[in-house]
């Protein structure tokens, strides 16, 4: 398996494929299981957000998003061990795209929230999109790469809309260009935001940035299981980057997994 430039293998391919089945049994054997762990925070946040503004369906804007993972966990009450079973088992295995995207929408009529929030999805990966669209798991679909590229006037009217900002695991290749056009996209309005950021990837200058546009960072007490290291190599090379941004591992990432910290960014008022 080939190294990305942060030193973990790189899993792009999972990613961009027509449906999630590549992905749910790429990532099952890693034991890959933050957006269940993300699940209560984000649903925690998302009731304090209609409390403390009134909005009775906010609008989540996830980023990274990818096959709209945490809108279906959070709009369905679903797991990720139930969407293991759902994706890998040999019936799923033989359908084809549209039929599988044929039963999701099936599960969201069936057991989709009412009073859930609107979701959208802002990710690189067209085809990721695509299906988290057709499936009925996310509403809309923001597709760039705001790391590189600027928004366009589409693209921002969009980003304004949101009420909240979640992300669990994007951040590290997504940083504080991307976030810092999210923030700002609509004038005087400030999304809350919700951040599940590997240890290895220090979030300050993020922090940092978006202090700049009026928000408190804090974070969240506790560590959350990511997933196992997929190699040797990978593990060795995540610890060394752990050493040089001055984190300490043991007990952690040396017992052979990622773990991830939650960063919570508010308005300051």
């Amino acid at each position: 398996m080939r190294a990305d430039t942060t030193g973990k293998i790189s899993l792009d391919h999972i990613y961009t494929q027509p449906d999630p089945r590549p992905y749910f049994t790429t990532l099952r054997d890693l034991d890959y299981h933050i957006p269940t762990h993300a699940k209560p925070h984000f649903s925690r946040l998302i009731d304090e957000y209609r409390r403390a503004r009134g909005v009775s369906r906010p609008t989540v804007l996830d980023i990274g998003c990818s096959y709209g993972i945490n809108a279906v966990l959070l709009r369905c009450d679903t797991t990720m061990e139930e969407l293991y079973e759902r994706y890998c088992d040999p019936q799923a295995l033989a359908l084809s795209r549209g039929e599988l995207q044929a039963r999701d929408r099936d599960l969201m009529r069936l057991r989709g929230r009412r009073t859930s929030p609107r979701f959208v999805g802002l990710d690189s990966s067209h085809q990721a999109l695509s299906y988290a669209l057709g499936a009925g798991f996310i509403d809309g679909a923001v597709h760039a790469d705001l790391e590189r590229t600027t928004a366009t006037d589409r693209q921002r009217a969009q980003l304004a809309e949101a009420d909240l900002v979640i992300s669990t695991g994007c951040l590290g290749y997504v940083g504080e260009r991307t976030l810092w056009q999210v923030a700002t996209a609509r004038d005087e309005h400030r999304p809350w935001m919700a951040h599940f950021v590997l240890r290895m990837f220090p979030f300050e200058p993020i922090a940092e940035r978006l202090a700049e546009a009026g928000y408190r960072t804090v974070r969240h007490e506790g560590l959350f299981r990511q997933r196992r290291f997929a190699t040797a190599a990978e593990q060795e090379s995540v610890l060394q980057r752990l050493a040089e941004v001055g984190v300490d591992s043991r007990g952690l990432e040396e017992e052979g997994w990622f773990y991830a910290q939650l960063y919570l960014s508010r308005p300051a008022d």
